[in-house]
């Protein structure tokens, strides 16, 4: 995949963003992509973080790909820093690619270099494809995740 890029997600990126969150079963019934004032809103709360890092993946002039990895420091685990792995979507154009897997071991490579020693992230129990993606790149469902609505 030489012809393509990762890189930090700017401001002009986020409707793209937003249309990928959008783009599948699950993401349609969540996601308002004509009302992307929220959605700047967060963008600018992330990127001032140094914590988290929203990338998008680039190919041709052409936003494709994107996730958010959050750095987690951490007491468990003898001090272990932890990799979150977030809202990874690929271009429905692009799916079956490989991009998803460039940008797995993108975020895999990064949380190593931030000094990470595990990465974990959680998928909805719907999405079947995933779970045996990320099983594919040795990933291992090892707990149960829970939500509180607010």
């Amino acid at each position: 995949m030489s012809d393509l890029t990762i890189r930090p997600a700017a401001a002009e990126d986020v409707a793209a963003i937003v249309a990928m969150l959008a783009d599948d079963v699950l993401g349609a019934t969540r996601e308002s992509p004509d009302d992307l004032e929220p959605y700047l809103t967060a963008f600018a709360v992330i990127d001032a973080d140094p914590h988290q890092t929203l990338v998008v993946a680039e190919r041709a002039g052409s936003i494709v790909g994107t996730l958010q990895l959050t750095i987690l420091p951490g007491l468990s685990r003898r001090a272990t820093t932890r990799a979150l792995v977030e809202a990874v979507r690929v271009s429905s154009s692009e799916r079956g690619s490989g991009l998803g897997t460039e940008l797995l071991r993108w975020a895999i490579d990064e949380a190593r270099r931030r000094g990470c020693r595990l990465v974990q992230l959680t998928t909805d129990r719907a999405r079947t494809d995933a779970h045996r993606f990320y099983e594919s790149l040795g990933f291992e469902a090892t707990h149960i995740g829970y939500k509180l609505a607010l």
